[in-house]
């Protein structure tokens, strides 16, 4: 007894990583597909640690009649025009592109913050994973807000080269080992050098017309899709930097509050919240880098401590996998969410 899923975009890093979690957190699946472009057609993949085998099936002529629920991990372009037709057949879709989360008619949906959402997701068939930078960033505020209220969020982001794909790995790569053999290093996928660099930009500039004038399409993802998700009376402001490490993004928080929170009280609430890990000693090595989160569930908050800028403030030191939480885990999540408030198992 198990669902017929389909993981669209199984080639690719985030593909490749739903297939890895659904095989680890033993997802009951009935069958399973992985359907990428055409030319991935043909090509044999591995379905996590399982020892099964699967062979990738053509976007272009997949048929999602009867299948119960598709994981898609391509960008908008195929979302576009794929999505819909899956919806259509009656194949719930679970979206990892930009294109749904800010539709009032789909839910976006990170399931230790605002599971009961999911609940409108037959309006369209689609429900939307957020962005990687928010979904980590909200299941860190959300004990705090159920405590204290949150006013206001100022944060800023370290972002690994894996949220630009593949391209963007191979970028740090190949310039990392230019530096050191002395060729050119040539800028493709970002805008700047990115070895041994920080670029304060991820996606494009927007305009004045948006109210983000100057933000990044990046910053006003965080701030739009945190009120979405979690209380549109938040204020926030982010400012996003991609970093020179392969995996993992980090986030610096400065939280104020409506009401007093204190530190014990506020590591307390995180000790206990669904999907975080504190890790927080006032001790050299006391608090978790990008490159211990690689491959673990977890949101890890390190660093809580009293903001004394604010009446009532705090900071802290945020840190997932943003492969995982960020994007492939966060989508199974919602498809055993989605199993178990709304699908029967065939």
């Amino acid at each position: 007894m198990g669902y017929r899923v389909v993981v669209v975009g199984a080639t690719g890093n985030v593909g490749r990583e739903m297939l890895n979690i659904l095989a680890e957190r033993e997802f009951p699946i009935a069958e399973i597909a992985a359907v990428a472009s055409s030319r991935s057609q043909g090509d044999i993949i591995d379905f996590g640690d399982t020892g099964k085998k699967l062979k990738v099936q053509s976007l272009e002529y997949f048929d999602f009649t009867g299948w119960d629920m598709a994981l898609f991990a391509v960008g908008s372009v195929a979302t576009t025009i794929y999505a819909p037709i899956a919806a259509a057949a009656g194949c719930v879709v679970i979206d990892n592109s930009s294109l749904y989360r800010m539709d009032p008619d789909v839910p976006l949906i990170v399931p230790e913050v605002n599971p009961d959402a999911i609940d409108g997701y037959a309006v369209k068939n689609i429900i939307a994973n957020p962005n990687c930078s928010t979904a980590q960033m909200v299941v860190a505020l959300k004990p705090l807000h159920d405590a204290a209220c949150i006013k206001r969020v100022v944060v800023s982001t370290y972002q690994s080269v894996s949220g630009a794909g593949k391209a963007g790995m191979d970028e740090l790569f190949e310039q990392t080992r230019a530096v050191f053999v002395g060729d050119a290093k040539e800028s493709r996928k970002f805008t700047k050098q990115i070895a041994f660099n920080v670029i304060p930009h991820i996606d494009v500039f927007l305009d004045g017309d948006s109210g983000y004038a100057g933000y990044t399409k990046e910053e006003w993802k965080m701030a739009v899709e945190t009120n979405k998700i979690l209380d549109p009376d938040i204020g926030v402001t982010a400012t996003c930097v991609r970093v020179p490490v392969f995996v993992g993004h980090s986030e610096a928080l400065s939280i104020e509050f409506e009401r007093p929170l204190s530190v014990a009280k506020a590591q307390s609430l995180l000790r206990e919240a669904p999907g975080v890990m504190l890790i927080d000693k006032r001790e050299d090595g006391g608090y978790v880098t990008p490159l211990e989160c690689v491959g673990d569930y977890a949101t890890f908050v390190s660093r809580v401590r009293r903001d004394p800028t604010v009446e009532n403030g705090l900071s802290l030191w945020c840190v997932s996998d943003n492969l995982r939480k960020g994007a492939a885990l966060n989508a199974v999540q919602i498809a055993e969410l989605l199993g178990r408030r709304h699908l029967k198992k065939g």
